[in-house]
């Protein structure tokens, strides 16, 4: 059965400042992204967009390059601000006062209280259902987050040759349940509650949600791997760096059948991910629009890599795609959420060519 939304029941109370506001940080961050929550139905697209921005904020205070007890303070204080943003005044006004080392001038600005009072300002006005969600997910990864910045974490890196890298590939997953299946599984329950999705729905959808998000972050991964490894960091799992003598470490490559599995990962995680979007019904349409603008792209730009695979791990490991290939996944988007149908033929055509790419360069 076809459910309606009656979105009037959650609307926050947002003057068009903040929806103004909203709007500008979200292009100021991502460009992408506020494309993909431009998609919803409002007020879930408000929901999204405060939850995604507080999330960059958690980013930032990991990003800064103070010391960690400085960061675990910051992030202390952040959880603190999610379970009562009536705090936030006093909060942000020390902060503004804080050097915030190694962001660029717009982080810092959101750090401020003339520049993030506002987000808190909305967050502090959604709906205790919708709100809680998003409280408990950002802290969450935050608490992943302080994790990462303690000795005793349990998730493991070593130092090799000054190069931080992830032990294990139950790590790697780890490391990407904190950064980004932590937001699959917000999204997923915003979207529950927001479209009132019955039960067993629901259930398969949570089941999946964290492997969505997964696909994007081990995606971005791969698509940075020389950029991460230029700054000291490697995300992939030693686990399977020692399978080939560690050579991408010095940009050295990698055998076909290494690259392959490596590749073959995500794209475990990619098809669960369109399972995923064949579960939603159709009533949340407009977060069906929202999964495919976050799946089309990550399966193209998996297509790119196989399609290059030589330069992969090596010095020319580059590779992204481009803003009308943007504008492609969105038409493209917009043509096929509605017809499950299309959904598959489009998603598995798109995996059989990167397999097979990948398989012509063994």
């Amino acid at each position: 059965m076809n459910k309606q939304v009656n979105p009037l029941r959650y609307r926050p109370d947002l003057s068009a400042a903040h929806e103004a506001y909203l709007k500008g940080q979200m292009k100021k961050v991502s460009r992408s992204f506020a494309a993909v929550v431009d998609c919803l139905e409002q007020p879930l697209g408000t929901f999204l967009t405060t939850a995604y921005l507080l999330c960059r904020v958690a980013d930032n205070i990991e990003d800064c390059t103070e010391m960690n007890e400085w960061r675990l303070a910051r992030f202390n204080e952040f959880i603190s601000l999610l379970l009562d943003p009536s705090q936030a005044e006093e909060v942000l006004l020390d902060w503004s006062a804080k050097r915030w080392l190694g962001l660029v001038p717009d982080e810092r600005t959101m750090m401020t209280l003339e520049g993030g009072g506002e987000l808190w300002q909305v967050y502090g006005s959604i709906p205790d259902p919708f709100r809680e969600i998003i409280q408990h997910w950002t802290s969450v990864m935050v608490e992943g987050m302080i994790c990462l910045n303690k000795e005793q974490c349990s998730l493991g890196f070593l130092e090799y040759e000054n190069i931080h890298v992830i032990k294990t590939l139950q790590d790697y997953d780890q490391y990407c349940f904190i950064v980004a299946g932590t937001v699959g599984h917000m999204a997923t329950e915003l979207a529950i509650n927001f479209y009132n999705i019955e039960p067993a729905t629901s259930t398969r959808l949570l089941e999946a949600s964290e492997a969505c998000g997964r696909a994007l972050q081990k995606t971005n991964i791969l698509k940075d791997f020389r950029e991460d490894l230029e700054r000291g960091y490697c995300y992939l799992p030693d686990e399977w760096l020692k399978q080939v003598q560690r050579l991408p470490l010095s940009f050295g490559g990698a055998t076909p059948g290494w690259k392959a599995m490596v590749y073959e990962n995500v794209l475990d995680e990619l098809n669960t991910a369109k399972e995923y979007v064949l579960a939603l019904p159709k009533h949340a349409a407009g977060y069906r629009m929202a999964c495919l603008l976050c799946l089309l792209p990550a399966l193209l730009t998996n297509q790119l890599a196989a399609q290059d695979s030589r330069s992969l791990f090596t010095a020319n490991h580059q590779y992204k795609i481009s803003r009308p290939t943007m504008m492609n996944c969105l038409l493209d988007a917009r043509r096929i959420a509605m017809d499950n149908r299309l959904i598959q033929s489009y998603s598995d055509r798109l995996l059989s060519e990167i397999r097979s790419g990948f398989m012509r360069s063994m």
